[in-house]
């Protein structure tokens, strides 16, 4: 478990969603930001998306919410603390990507499900309330998720919405993206990081399946919540995939 970060900012999104915002530098000049996410279903169980440290803080949020039950990795490059999840949630299910396999099994880390392995038609336990959609042509073999009650999509890299000023809003640093200011779903920049190096024809696919999920809310890894107009927001950034 890692000590108490001063800048962490945890809060209740919703009576059922946590989430775990903390600044971060992507090469160290970069403020991308950083997001945990946790999520309490009808069971009580936690599902938690885990890309920020446990801190003794955070262990108490979540154990409040409920019993941890899944740790997931949102891709191949979000995977830095779910060791240290597993340490102290021994029993929760530890769900990954293909990529993420033996780098974390090195690791010795237990890994339960990997999207891109497993067969597609594999269930977890929590997919009556979270559906899930692996997305295969992402240059980091992304996963989206979609919690049904809340109306809210989770992502990782599929999604950004920069500056990340709840990220950075304990801090005296600027959350402003160096040369554009900004890494919005509608920035120019962030739809062709969107479509450039990735598999064009299974990123339609994808980015169709997740069109048709009845969601209004996106929680992603870096940058502010979308709290509503989250399926127009989608459709925005992944423009070139649609008619």
């Amino acid at each position: 478990m890692s000590a108490n970060i001063p800048e962490l900012v945890i809060r209740e999104v919703t009576p059922n969603i946590t989430t775990f915002s903390k600044p971060f530098r992507v090469f160290g000049f970069l403020p991308w930001g950083g997001r945990s996410t946790a999520i309490r279903l009808n069971s009580g169980s936690v599902w938690v998306l885990a890309s920020t440290p446990l801190t003794i803080d955070t262990k108490a949020a979540l154990d409040a919410l409920g019993p941890v039950k899944w740790i997931m990795a949102g891709d191949s490059v979000h995977y830095l603390y779910i060791a240290e999840f597993q340490n102290a949630y021994p029993d929760a299910k530890v769900i990954v990507v293909k990529d993420l396999v033996k780098k974390l099994q090195a690791k010795g880390v237990r890994v339960d499900g990997a999207y891109g392995s497993d067969p597609e038609d594999t269930t977890y336990g929590f997919e009556d309330e979270i559906q899930a959609q692996y997305f295969s042509g992402f240059m980091n073999k992304d996963v989206a998720w979609f919690h049904k009650a809340s109306k809210t999509l989770v992502v990782a890299d599929l999604i950004f919405n920069l500056p990340g000023t709840e990220q950075y809003s304990k801090t005296k640093a600027s959350p402003k993206v160096p040369l554009f200011g900004s890494f919005k779903p509608s920035d120019k920049v962030h739809k062709t990081f969107l479509s450039v190096g990735h598999d064009k024809a299974l990123m339609k696919k994808d980015a169709h399946v997740v069109v048709d999920w009845d969601f209004d809310r996106i929680i992603m890894c870096h940058g502010d919540v979308i709290e509503n107009g989250g399926k127009d927001v989608w459709r925005e950034a992944y423009v070139k995939y649609f008619p």
